[in-house]
């Protein structure tokens, strides 16, 4: 396969920019190689931003970036939002994974677990992955060293699914979602710097804003997402470089960032030379009906003002932990380089068994499988709660993701309640986790995505109803 890199990367000189290369067919013949050594050095040349490829159309030289093409946008703003760690003020660092170990911890035996971030066991596709893996196992150099930065057809894979203009040469391949946000927060924010978050938002991200000394700052969201004039207002009054966003299905409010919107927080970083983290995290767990889904707001951002995260661990296996970043200009470089130091590479097994995984036709099978058993289980939970539980206030019924985000009646007791559910053996998330300033009101996230089915799900309602009446009952 490096052989035929090279040697196509010699002769891209023959083709203008944007021009069509030989068809993999006449490639094959032409060197008397396979087809998948062929489409493997495609894909390194197009990890190099060499060759873009178009499923269906082929490959094309790729448009040098001095060609001054208006799609490619203006990064250089970067620098300036790069350089300016002088002005923060130092804050301490706090190292707290309670949030975190909220859902991954397993509760005792008999409980049902609505606290769960991963997919039940019955979910999963264990023996496409295995096989998956089997394959990988076979591969010549499959445990040889991988590039620091991925390997070219996991990247390139990644690129496709973000779309628009990302190409393979600008993602990197993560240890899972929880990985890059790391990497993105510690490459775009110094220590004391003020970071913009959605409140609520996803207690693992404060988490390592936390454990950098970074200082979250929530900005509210609604059923549509984070809203606009507040985030101007809070870049205005902190001078943050950074915004953490999850603008599909958000944890927990299950909210998407409307289509009006999207464009206005893109314009609002802009504008004040900040950063966009995208976290991506659970765009291949739509439901049935959730119908056409928004691109990536990577995908619409030609100015690199998206950092854009997401993950193949939410939709197979809390061990498969394999992600993506995805950024434009001179912070693809800051970004490699915090990657490279804390954690050298992804092992290659794993990078090439995902390739073999995303690859098979059991992957689309499996999505649509788990796309149905959510809806499905997310129709069970929502009636179950109006009927044996309608003071629970549930303000937005996500089309997407695994939880359903709870408001408990004014007075409730938070904590009380939790510890009763799980006396009365079903397990919770609570709400306050999930908020960096005070809490607004109580709260509850509950999972439909790690029971083992529908009846799972209406017992472990019923559970908290009885838990609900005794926390009222003893206060």
């Amino acid at each position: 396969m490096g052989e035929l890199a090279e040697q196509l990367r010699k002769e891209l000189d023959r083709y203008s920019a944007g021009g069509k290369l030989p068809s993999s067919r006449v490639l094959v013949d032409r060197y008397r190689v396979s087809p998948v050594t062929v489409s493997r050095a495609l894909a390194q040349l197009a990890a190099e931003g060499l060759v873009v490829t178009r499923p269906g159309a082929g490959a094309f030289r790729a448009v040098p970036r001095e060609s001054g093409s208006a799609a490619l946008g203006d990064t250089s703003w970067q620098e300036v939002a790069l350089s300016a760690d002088g002005a923060a003020e130092l804050v301490p660092r706090t190292v707290d994974a309670s949030g975190v170990l909220a859902t991954l911890a397993s509760p005792p035996p008999g409980v049902i677990e609505f606290n769960s971030g991963y997919l039940h066991p019955s979910l999963q596709p264990e023996q496409a992955m295995g096989a998956a893996l089997s394959r990988a196992g076979r591969r010549p150099g499959v445990w040889a060293r991988p590039p620091v930065e991925g390997v070219p057809e996991l990247r390139e894979w990644f690129a496709r699914s973000i779309g628009g203009a990302i190409t393979a040469a600008e993602v990197l391949v993560t240890s899972g979602g929880q990985s890059a946000l790391t990497t993105a927060l510690r490459a775009l924010a110094p220590p004391g710097a003020p970071v913009l978050v959605e409140s609520p938002t996803y207690p693992g991200m404060l988490a390592i804003a936390r454990a950098a000394g970074l200082r979250p700052v929530p900005v509210p969201v609604d059923p549509d997402g984070v809203r606009p004039a507040l985030l101007a207002d809070a870049f205005r009054a902190t001078g943050a470089r950074v915004f953490v966003c999850q603008p599909l299905f958000q944890n927990p409010t299950g909210a998407t960032l409307a289509p009006e919107r999207r464009g206005e927080v893109l314009r609002i970083a802009r504008e004040a030379g900040a950063f966009v983290i995208e976290d991506d995290f659970v765009r291949r767990l739509a439901h049935e009906d959730s119908g056409p889904l928004p691109r990536p707001l990577a995908a619409d951002d030609p100015d690199g003002v998206v950092v854009h995260v997401s993950s193949l661990t939410k939709a197979t296996s809390p061990s498969f932990r394999v992600g993506a970043l995805a950024a434009r200009g001179p912070v693809l470089g800051r970004l490699r380089a915090i990657q490279v130091v804390d954690t050298f590479f992804v092992p290659r097994p794993l990078q090439e068994a995902a390739l073999e995984l995303v690859g098979s036709p059991a992957w689309p099978r499996h999505l649509r499988a788990v796309s149905r058993e959510l809806k499905d289980r997310r129709d069970t939970m929502t009636t179950a709660l109006r009927l044996d539980l309608p003071e629970l206030a549930l303000p937005h019924i996500p089309s997407g993701g695994y939880h359903l985000w709870l408001r408990l009646p004014d007075g409730t007791d938070e904590p009380a309640l939790v510890a009763a559910a799980l006396r009365a053996g079903v397990a919770v998330t609570p709400g306050r986790p999930y908020f960096s300033a005070e809490a607004p009101a109580g709260h509850l996230r509950l999972s439909f995505v790690g029971v083992t089915g529908t009846g799972e799900i209406t017992e472990g309602v019923r559970r908290l109803r009885a838990a609900l009446n005794g926390s009222t009952a003893g206060s």
